[in-house]
Formats: structure tokens, C-alpha cells, sequence
């Protein structure tokens, strides 16, 4: 009897360790395998590979079975076979397709349904002064303006400034520019431009950039090639501060500069005259707005001794009153 007793513990004893044994080696193989499912190297593979709580224990109890979960865990993680959208290496996970394709449009369509038209053609009036002068000379009515239509990238442009006093034009001159975009808020213009008024009617080539400098400055430089090779630049910087929403102080530099002189155009050579003004406006719509203003203007070297000859003065201090508009 004591005989088949210990038989019988000898045998219970031998299934508890195969047990155990069996649930080291199932942990062992769920360590060696890499996160992509590809077993490990058996030789990198060990004993000490196998988690702590799943080696047994005191007393022969049996561990809670903790390789289920694990295992869930992998299946949420690992690609779907069945789909094209797998994990990318990087984890990324490829948004699924959209349910209803939008087909090939042609380009009146892309306008219709998305509300922008890059080919667009436009048309621009502009005034950025139309204004009464008061100066010690005369009283004038002074005009700066320009009209435009194109698109985006390239469009034409005539733009004219002068001045009308006495019943007739003491300065003016007209450009006709083809402007073309070289980068964000610059322009390239080319073209010709016409004097008239005081002294003889020029024409001219004219070649120039326009655009908006860093800190909001607006520059505009364009150089002049005449006839018998007369050469002429003229350059301006304006400057917009807004005091409120509607309430906006420009000030403003323009100077002129010849190659050679030309006493039939009062003009020497070198820099020829500047003027630098201070105005202040007030929109009551971005498209019209009234404005006052000072300016004063000064000729240099030989325009200077053309005006002490003509009796004018060399230094004068207008006040300027207009309107600013555009449509």
C-alpha cells in the first residue's frame, strides 16, 4: 500500500514539473519573437529572457496565465494583411481612400468649384494724389496717377503725373509699362514715357522696378534712356503709418537725376531736384479718402541756377489739399 502511494506522488510530482515546464518554454518563445512576428536568434535567446512573474513559484502554485493578453495586445498592433493602407516603418497609418473620387475638371470648373481664378483679368483706376497746391510760385492742381488691367504675374500699366497752373502744364509726362512679376510684391516694368508742358516734348525708354521693401516701404526706381543719349532715373519711397483704422500719415521722397544737361528742359546735370512731403489722410472708405498735407520742394546744381534765372525759387514749401481714390 505505501508502495502504490508513493507511485502515485512520484507521478503527481512529475506532471506539476512538466507543467511548469511547458509554460516557461510558451514564455520564453513569446520573448524571442520580434515586434515584425521574425523569431529571434536561438543563440541570443536565454533563460533570464523569461518574465519574472511567469517563472514558478513557492509552493508549486501555478502563475496566472499572463500571455493572453500579451498576445491581444500584439494582434491590435500588428498590420492587417488585408489592406493596402499596412503600417508604413515609420508607424504612419495611410488615410483610407475617399468614398466618392473627384474626376478630372477642366479649368472653368477648378474656377466654379473652389472660387479662385489665378488667370484672371483685372482693371484698376488709382489716384494717390489729386490735389490743390499752394506754394509761393503759383497755385497748381497736381495729379499722380496710374490705370491698370491684367492678371496676377503680368499686366499693363499707364501711369502720368504732373502739374497745371496758369492755364497750362508747367511739367507732366505719361508712361505706358508692361509690369511683370519677378517674386512676391515685386514688379519689373518696361516701356516708354512722353514729357510734356514746359520745354520740348521728350520720349523715352523706360526700364524700372516697383515693389514693397522690407518694413512696409513702398520703392519704386525706374531708369530713362532719351534720344541724342539723354538718361534720366527717377526714384520714390513712400511710407504708410496708421495712427487708427482710418486715420493714416504718408510720408513721401521722390528725387530726380539727369545724365546731361539740357537747357531747353531747365534741367542740370546730376541730381536735379527732390521733394519730400508729409500728408495725412482720412479713409472714410478704403476707395476715397481726403487729405492734407505739406511738401516742399528744392532743385539742385544746375536746375537751380536754370529756376534763379527764370525768377523762380530754389526752396519752396507748398500745402497740399486732395483726395486720395481708386475704383
Amino acid at each position: 500500500m505505501s508502495i502504490r502511494r508513493l507511485a502515485l506522488s512520484l507521478v503527481a510530482s512529475l506532471a506539476a514539473v512538466a507543467v511548469h515546464a511547458q509554460d516557461a518554454h510558451e514564455m520564453h518563445d513569446a520573448h524571442a519573437t520580434h515586434a515584425d512576428g521574425s523569431p529571434r536568434d536561438a543563440s541570443s535567446a536565454s533563460a533570464s529572457s523569461v518574465h519574472p512573474e511567469r517563472r514558478p513559484q513557492a509552493g508549486g502554485e501555478r502563475p496566472a496565465d499572463l500571455s493572453t493578453p500579451k498576445r491581444e495586445a500584439h494582434a491590435h498592433q500588428a498590420p492587417d494583411a488585408r489592406s493596402s493602407d499596412a503600417l508604413a516603418p515609420s508607424g504612419h497609418v495611410a488615410p483610407s481612400r475617399p468614398q466618392h473620387e473627384m474626376g478630372s475638371m477642366t479649368a472653368a470648373e477648378m474656377v466654379d468649384v473652389m472660387g479662385m481664378d489665378d488667370r484672371a483679368y483685372f482693371g484698376l483706376v488709382a489716384f494717390d494724389r489729386f490735389e490743390y497746391v499752394d506754394g509761393s510760385d503759383a497755385h497748381a492742381l497736381a495729379w499722380s496717377g496710374r490705370a491698370s488691367v491684367g492678371g496676377d504675374v503680368d499686366r499693363f500699366v499707364l501711369r502720368s503725373e504732373g502739374a497745371h497752373a496758369n492755364g497750362s502744364f508747367e511739367h507732366a509726362d505719361a508712361e505706358l509699362l508692361w509690369s511683370h512679376a519677378l517674386a512676391p510684391f515685386w514688379d519689373s516694368q518696361v516701356g516708354v514715357r512722353r514729357d510734356f508742358g514746359e520745354g520740348p516734348d521728350r520720349t523715352w525708354a523706360a526700364f524700372g522696378v516697383q515693389g514693397l521693401a522690407p518694413y512696409w516701404f513702398e520703392v519704386g526706381a525706374t531708369a530713362y534712356l532719351g534720344e541724342q543719349g539723354r538718361t534720366a532715373l527717377r526714384a520714390e519711397i513712400e511710407y504708410e503709418l496708421l495712427l487708427t483704422q482710418r486715420l493714416v500719415l504718408q510720408p513721401r521722397l521722390e528725387l530726380n537725376a539727369y545724365g546731361k544737361r539740357d537747357p531747353l528742359a531747365r534741367s542740370g546735370a546730376g541730381f536735379s531736384d527732390a521733394e519730400i512731403g508729409l500728408r495725412l489722410r482720412y479713409e472714410i472708405r478704403r476707395e476715397f479718402a481726403p487729405y492734407i498735407g505739406v511738401e516742399r520742394h528744392q532743385r539742385f546744381g544746375g536746375s537751380a541756377d536754370y529756376a534763379r534765372a527764370d525768377g523762380h525759387d530754389v526752396v519752396d514749401t507748398q500745402w497740399v489739399a486732395g483726395i486720395r481714390f481708386w475704383f
